[in-house]
């Protein structure tokens, strides 16, 4: 599995503040859950957030992100970022927070 470690890094980094946070190995890339919800992950060629349908377009306004197109077609409720925004805080930060009013909205697993 190829992804870029560094940006594992600050993922984790900015996860070790909240409870139930896991990674799993899946998409070729590595993943963060939180209670079983997919919240972000990093692959060959960037990162990923699952922002859910309500937050996409805020989410995609934000310089440096786009459509996840893991399959070729776009995929609803989440979004790709460049490894340029992943490094700015700020935006890696926003991304984060719809992700995680994102999991936590969902039903428990």
């Amino acid at each position: 599995m190829a992804y870029d470690e560094a940006l594992a890094q600050l993922l984790r980094a900015d996860l070790c503040h909240f409870d139930g946070v896991r990674e799993k190995k899946m998409f070729g890339g590595l993943c963060f859950l939180r209670h079983g919800h997919m919240i972000c992950g990093v692959h060959a060629g960037g990162a990923m957030f699952r922002v859910g349908k309500a937050r996409e377009a805020a989410a995609r306004a934000i310089s440096g992100a786009g459509p996840m197109q893991f399959t070729g077609r776009p995929m609803g409720g989440l979004i790709e970022v460049t490894d340029d925004a992943m490094a700015d805080d700020v935006r890696r930060g926003r991304w984060l927070a719809m992700a995680i009013e994102n999991a936590a909205s969902l039903p428990p697993k």
